[in-house]
């Protein structure tokens, strides 16, 4: 779990980064799981944006697609999802 605040550090760095996937009228594909699990291989802080014609609530895709990656909710700002895993361990 994150603390509050590495939460804010985290939604300060989330404001300079780009729109990495986008989650549309099919709401959420295996394709946008792959697409979210390939960002997460290079990225902590990955987002994601909601489009208009998306069928789940936001709070639904963010549920779904931080239980499916394994990785934690850091904010949802309008139709924007912020979320965060740290990188995998090298060995």
């Amino acid at each position: 779990m994150l603390s509050g605040k590495e939460k804010r550090a985290l939604r300060a760095q989330g404001n300079q980064l780009r729109t990495e996937i986008w989650v549309g009228k099919e709401g959420i594909s295996e394709g946008t799981l792959k697409a979210l699990e390939n960002s997460f291989n290079t990225k902590e802080l990955v987002k994601i944006k909601l489009q208009e014609n998306c069928p789940l609530e936001k709070q639904e895709v963010a549920d779904i697609l931080c239980r499916k990656t394994r990785s934690e909710l850091v904010q949802i700002l309008g139709n924007t999802i912020l979320l965060y895993r740290p990188l995998p361990e090298e060995q």
